[in-house]
């Protein structure tokens, strides 16, 4: 068996894509922050000292998305067409579901930057908010979905 990201002495290499197609790729992710009740209507009413939480964890996120290749040793550095950050609340579980699209042109597929993208909005929020909630918890980072490639379309099953 052959690793694509490893070279013929075995060290790492960014695989070649310059035989691939460009075509239009897309990747959803999300990732989950759970604070507890206090800090998620503080959160959710602009009540922490920081300030508006989920317009600089956006920021946070889509800055993210473009630096992924300068974070993921083997990611390429792509030319984005779209970043999308939404935010999901739950009052009844307290969470907040963060979901990352990434739209791009190209040869590889954007599931890292999506992933990035959530996982540091998600971050972002924990940065502002832990020092009213140092016990928030960050989980379910996975990817949704995903289009174009050869692979072409792949939507997680929720089952």
């Amino acid at each position: 068996m052959s690793f694509s990201h490893f070279n013929q002495q075995g060290h790492g290499q960014m695989i070649n894509v310059s035989d691939k197609d460009i075509t239009t790729r897309k990747a959803i992710a999300q990732a989950v922050i759970t604070p507890n009740q206090e800090t998620y209507n503080a959160i959710l009413n602009q009540k922490l000292k920081k300030g508006d939480v989920l317009a600089v964890a956006q920021v946070g996120g889509i800055l993210a998305v473009k630096k992924t290749s300068e974070l993921i040793p083997m990611a390429h550095p792509l030319l984005l067409n779209g970043i999308d950050i939404e935010y999901e609340m739950s009052d009844e579980s307290h969470s907040i579901r963060i979901i990352c699209t990434v739209r791009c042109e190209g040869k590889t597929g954007v599931e890292m930057e999506a992933l990035t993208g959530a996982s540091v909005c998600a971050l972002t929020i924990y940065d502002m908010a832990k020092s009213m909630d140092p016990a928030m918890r960050i989980d379910q980072i996975f990817l949704l979905e995903k289009e174009g490639g050869k692979s072409n379309h792949y939507v997680r099953d929720e089952n």
